[in-house]
């Protein structure tokens, strides 16, 4: 199986979800964000898998910095194009393993499904 983490490498929970792949010997592949974006087909997969809510972090700076207008009637049609064109928007990190997308780092959780995966 290959995993394949999505997120930006000075992120801190990006650090520590590493160090605990690494720490448990796991083998995965970095996507970052900022130098390589994100394609339209693999956020909609996210969305349809853990859904937009789940993906959008209101707590970051670049939500934040967006105008009212913007963060006003959020759905999906709006929301897949905002993180498209900020993908910094998304909550980090995204680990994509094939059938199955964590979002966010928790031990306990990558303890139970990706060990085992």
């Amino acid at each position: 199986m290959t995993i394949t983490m999505y997120g930006i490498p000075n992120c801190d929970t990006i650090r520590k979800a590493r160090n605990w792949l690494e720490g448990h010997g796991i083998a995965y592949g970095f996507h970052d964000f900022r130098a390589d974006g994100l394609d339209r087909g693999t956020l909609e997969g996210w969305i349809g898998k853990v859904g937009w809510p789940v993906l959008l972090n209101k707590a970051s700076t670049t939500f934040r910095s967006l105008s009212e207008a913007e963060k006003q009637d959020l759905g999906e049609d709006k929301v897949k194009e905002l993180l498209l064109a900020h993908p910094t928007m998304i909550k980090r990190p995204v680990l994509d393993m094939g059938g199955k997308v964590l979002v966010g780092f928790k031990p306990d959780i990558y303890a139970a499904e990706v060990a085992k995966a």
